[in-house]
């Protein structure tokens, strides 16, 4: 298992080095996170091809690794990256850095190690031997079904709420929206539950609660909802304060009534 760990991160050292690198001529450091999400699919994918498992446990966690790292690579690339300005957020980090802002973008190379460390439910599949799918395998599957249809409902009703110029400085509340402010981090974190429920089984199962426990605390505390809410709020003011005001921050969940929120 060593070796296919050291494998894996020399691997996901050379995916992550490239992003960094075109970031320079792009001027865009959003697209760190689509090497992120590409990076966990080839780690899914490669442990896979050189786990010592049962064989059709490790084509299902490379399927279920490739299919959802891949379709949010894609989404991020053309939907961030790609004909698009830098985020908010990365325009704001430029702002507060002011100078060294080329090294201290070196923070693409923490996203290797975080990388490594959420690919632990796909280490542990791919080494478990059993010859039958236990019952949180079937979960985990039916779990990740449903979640990569939230997910990418959430993200197609927001990529068409923004493409409508009459909706600029507006915030989204169509479909999804509606019932939380962030329901494509809601349904991220569930994916990574279905990869937790696939693992737990395998050998040092409980390892794969680390990754879903680590995504949670990186929504609440440090990328996710704090810096996405900070920089809605520098665009869209009172707009976002009535939204935040009443709509669920996470999980769906019918909205309050302003008379409630006050």
């Amino acid at each position: 298992m060593l070796t296919l760990i050291l494998t894996g991160a020399v691997a996901i050292c050379g995916v992550m080095l490239l992003p960094w690198l075109i970031h320079f001529p792009l001027r865009n450091a959003a697209i760190v996170d689509a090497g992120w999400a590409g990076g966990l699919a080839l780690l899914g994918v490669l442990y896979a091809v050189m786990g010592a498992g049962w064989a059709p446990r490790r084509i299902a966690i490379a399927f279920m690794a490739s299919v959802w790292g891949l379709r949010l690579a894609l989404y991020l690339l053309f939907t961030r990256v790609i004909g698009h300005p830098e985020e908010g957020r990365y325009v704001q980090l430029r702002k507060q850095w002011r100078n060294n802002i080329s090294l201290k973008f070196l923070f693409f190379k923490f996203q290797t190690v975080l990388c490594i460390v959420l690919a632990v439910p796909f280490l542990l599949a791919s080494q478990n031997p059993a010859p039958a799918f236990s019952i949180f395998e079937y979960v985990a599957v039916v779990l990740w079904v449903v979640t990569i249809a939230g997910e990418v409902t959430a993200d197609m009703q927001l990529s068409a709420f923004k493409s409508n110029a009459d909706n600029s400085g507006k915030t989204c509340r169509v479909g999804l929206w509606n019932y939380s402010r962030h329901p494509n981090y809601f349904f991220e974190w569930l994916i990574w539950v279905a990869f937790c429920l696939f693992a737990i089984d395998s050998k040092f199962g409980y390892l794969a609660f680390v990754p879903p426990a680590l995504m949670l605390y990186f929504l609440f505390r440090v990328t996710g909802i704090p810096a996405t809410e900070a920089q809605a709020l520098r665009t869209r003011g009172e707009d976002c304060m009535r939204y935040q005001e009443t709509t669920s921050a996470f999980v769906p969940w019918f909205p309050r009534n302003n008379r409630q929120a006050n």
